[in-house]
């Protein structure tokens, strides 16, 4: 069944203080080189909007804190952005939690590779089935019913950190990734690419933009892929694409309307190493030592993993005479998706594992809606920047699991059903899976909110947010009628940010907001109420006026309420729980001169369970997965004159701390050092990219959820590509 995800951390120690101290010192060491620095320039649409473009690795604009283009600094919150040319350089091509893998409070891919599912905690929550928006529309999940984007699509990915209801709805506690489409171009655009990797997968993809014939007031753009291959674990294959058409018409400069749509698939064998036992992967097991990397705990020839979704959508905006503007966009999505796999358990002997097999068939439709006005104006010797809105979001899914232990779980002696991890014998007849979930469920939420950004005297920012949300859910339960529900709930969230802008282009701020997340499912005491809490943050946003440069330090402290707990009968968990997570996060992105660029992050992260009222031994313990501390830099250098010229340079290391592996805080995973490296060559439209993650091949484990699941992270992995801009 769909993997179980929570939060991990443990206390400061001396190690997280040296680092924390070394990317602080770091930070004026730069500006005390100021006079030797050049401003880079980048040509291109730039930093314009919060939806275009990024000038190398800095942004300077973004829609994920407010709804509107808003510079970085005047967000109460953290945000961080991942633009177009940090993806290329860092060479994510396959998956989005790929992308954010330097980002400071975001730890991704938890369970090591999984190609149909993007996973990502954000400040110590799992963000990937209530964190997910695509153009700032939601991209709600549960069960397996979760949309996939590929990287190729997108512009940028950015990052709010911390509660996001009182500007969308409901949002997961730890903050949202909104993944920000590519769109049509003012000037022509040509590309094309093709790659492949030391596995073997290889992928092609085109991007092209252009005027609608000779039309001066329509254009459009056409974005496709298609890729597929092996996987580093035995047996993996995969086959995925996508295509995407856009057409944007713009018949004056005040009126701005763009239709687009999507289809995408994937058909795969599963990755098989996020369910595999502590001993045996953190830890060696007596007469086994570690279970191999590419070890396959399935049965090739059954397992079956595929989906399709498609997308159509809509954004308009119009400027009215007086300076008031209105916008509105549109998504509909439709998902089937259908997985069947042979997982492994514990350990049934000395060198043989128990399986678990497992069904899953998933229709699911989600609908999401926003229309907003706005307006600036002075009042009362303070410019004010208003919006208003109202959004709607539909989410209908009809679930199916099933599944049964597998092959040989509880044989007798001498266990020759289940799969020896150092002789497996594949192709065993499977029992079939027997009935787990049948349901159908339709969640309603519309909500109506306002912000008013208000700058007075010399630098004083005030950002006031007030949202109004009311949700419906029906829900069938089709195995067992009688927990079967129709519920409504409804919520205010509201947030309150104040900051004050400095000549130097020092920005602190101070923020409190709260938060409103609706959940689908039934606990023992019946529908699952939506999380509710709130957080305090505080930090300090740094844009030097000498060089393009963006550093972000902050602090930050949540409560959580009505979080899910397990408890020892059906239907296994219940909202008697609390958890708070706080730290402190630091992140810097500069484009030094036309040469350099760097980034570079650290985060601590202290999570803490205060209620769990069926155990309460585990009030004061840390929920598993995620790391108490990361830590990343990656470095870039362009040849720019000379014999070398078009010749590029990258290097990263991606540190981090240890975790937990269980509930009662026994078993703990340790921490890992992982680098990376790039060299690229560019000369007449023509490109050449060589990219290795994992340089050193090390064999770690990056989390685990008991100690029956337990992932490894990827092997190294060398990607080449080469692309041409005409």
């Amino acid at each position: 069944m769909r993997k179980q995800t929570k939060s991990v951390n443990i206390g400061l120690g001396l190690k997280a203080s040296a680092a924390a101290i070394a990317i602080m010192a770091a930070f004026p060491a730069v500006a005390q080189d100021s006079t030797q620095l050049q401003t880079i320039v980048v040509e291109g649409q730039g930093n314009g909007t919060g939806t275009g473009p990024v000038k190398g690795y800095v942004a300077k604009q973004t829609t994920a804190g407010s709804k509107t283009d808003t510079p970085l600094n005047e967000v109460p919150q953290a945000v961080s952005v991942v633009g177009r040319e940090e993806l290329e350089d860092r060479g994510v091509v396959n998956k989005v939690d790929e992308a954010l893998r330097y980002t400071a409070g975001v730890a991704t891919q938890p369970f090591g590779t999984d190609p149909d599912t993007d996973w990502y905690y954000i400040r110590g929550f799992d963000a990937g089935q209530t964190g997910v928006y695509l153009d700032g529309l939601n991209l709600f999940a549960y069960g397996f019913g979760n949309f996939q984007i590929d990287p190729f699509m997108l512009e940028r990915l950015d990052v709010l950190k911390g509660p996001a209801s009182v500007l969308y709805g409901g949002a997961n506690a730890g903050g949202i990734v909104d993944m920000v489409r590519k769109r049509p171009t003012d000037e022509p655009y040509y590309y094309t690419e093709a790659g492949i990797n030391t596995n073997g997968n290889a992928f092609t993809g085109f991007d092209i933009s252009d005027k609608v014939g000779a039309s001066e007031t329509m254009t459009y753009r056409l974005t496709g892929k298609i890729a597929g291959g092996n996987g580093y674990t035995d047996y993996t294959n995969d086959l995925r694409g996508f295509i995407m058409p856009q057409l944007t018409f713009t018949p004056d400069e005040a009126t701005k309307f763009t239709i687009w749509a999507y289809a995408g698939g994937l058909d795969q064998v599963h990755t098989g190493n996020g369910f595999l036992p502590y001993e045996g992967t953190v830890i060696d097991r007596p007469g086994v030592g570690k279970i191999s990397r590419k070890f396959f705990p399935g049965e090739p020839d059954l397992d079956t993993g595929r989906y399709d979704q498609q997308m159509i959508g809509y954004e308009f905006e119009h400027e009215f005479d007086g300076g008031w503007k209105f916008s509105s966009n549109a998504r509909y999505g439709h998902l089937d998706k259908y997985e069947y796999l042979t997982y492994p358990s514990l350990w049934a002997s000395q060198t043989e594992l128990q399986r678990i097999n497992f069904i899953g068939d998933t229709s699911s439709d989600t609908l999401a809606w926003d229309n907003r006005v706005e307006n600036e104006f002075e009042l009362g010797g303070a410019t004010h920047k208003i919006m208003a809105g109202v959004d709607y979001r539909l989410y209908h899914i009809d679930n199916v699991q099933n599944s049964v232990f597998g092959a040989g779980f509880s044989p007798p002696q001498p266990y020759n059903g289940n799969l020896d991890v150092l002789n497996p014998n594949y192709g065993q007849t499977q029992p079939t899976p027997g009935a787990l979930y049948s349901e159908d469920v339709t969640m309603n939420q519309v909500g109506f909110y306002a912000q008013d950004q208000i700058r007075f005297g010399s630098g004083w920012l005030v950002t006031l947010n007030g949202r109004y949300d009311y949700v419906n859910t029906d829900f069938e339960n089709r195995l067992t009628p009688s927990g079967s529900f129709e519920d409504s709930d409804s919520a205010w969230s509201g947030r309150a940010g104040l900051a004050y802008e400095f000549e130097n282009g020092m920005t602190p701020y101070v923020s409190a907001a709260t938060f409103f997340n609706p959940l689908v499912g039934r606990g023992a005491q019946g529908p699952l109420k939506p999380e509710e809490g709130e957080q305090y943050e505080a930090g300090i946003k740094y844009d030097p006026t000498f060089m393009d440069a963006s550093f972000t330090a902050s602090v930050f402290h949540i409560n959580k309420k009505n979080n899910s707990v397990s408890i020892p009968v059906a239907p296994f968990t219940d909202q008697l729980g609390e958890v708070e997570s706080k730290g402190f996060e630091l992140e810097g992105k500069v484009n030094i001169n036309e040469n350099w660029k760097l980034l570079g992050s650290f985060s601590y992260n202290d999570v803490e369970v205060t209620r769990n009222d069926p155990n309460p031994n585990l009030i004061g313990k840390t929920p598993y997965v995620v790391p108490d501390y990361m830590a990343s830099m990656w470095v870039d250098y362009s040849v720019t004159e000379g014999a070398l010229e078009g010749l590029s340079l990258g290097a990263g290391v991606r540190h981090k701390g240890k975790s937990w592996a269980d509930e009662l805080n026994t078993l703990q995973v340790p921490d890992s050092t992982v680098f990376d490296a790039a060299l690229r060559y560019k000369k007449g439209g023509w490109a050449a990219s060589l990219n290795v993650t994992n340089l050193f091949d090390k064999t770690y484990v990056e989390a685990c959820r008991t100690n029956g699941a337990c992932g490894y992270g990827d092997a190294r992995t060398i990607t080449f590509k080469v692309s041409k801009t005409w």
